[in-house]
């Protein structure tokens, strides 16, 4: 079942169940809202607590997800500032 981000109000097609796992779903789900410009640069994210929160799943895998994001580029994140999609996404 597809759990939609009451947050932004964005579905982002979330797919828990199969191979891939909850951290990869979602990694996978926030890099393509990115790329398809569902998520515009400068927004920024809720908090992971917020997020997990919201998708009933455990916190540190979505800190998990965003700092695989913020590595690849697609995401940036500064203590006490946020999480934000990049200015100029990968």
């Amino acid at each position: 079942m597809a759990k939609s981000w009451a947050t932004l109000g964005v579905d982002l097609h979330l797919e828990p169940a199969g191979s891939h796992g909850l951290r990869r779903g979602l990694t996978d789900a926030l890099r393509d809202a990115v790329r398809t410009g569902r998520l515009a640069p400068g927004t920024r994210l809720p908090s992971s607590r917020a997020l997990a929160t919201d998708l009933g799943i455990a916190r540190n895998t979505v800190a998990e997800a965003y700092a695989d994001l913020v590595a690849e580029g697609w995401l940036t994140a500064r203590q006490g500032s946020g999480t934000r999609v990049a200015e100029r996404a990968v």
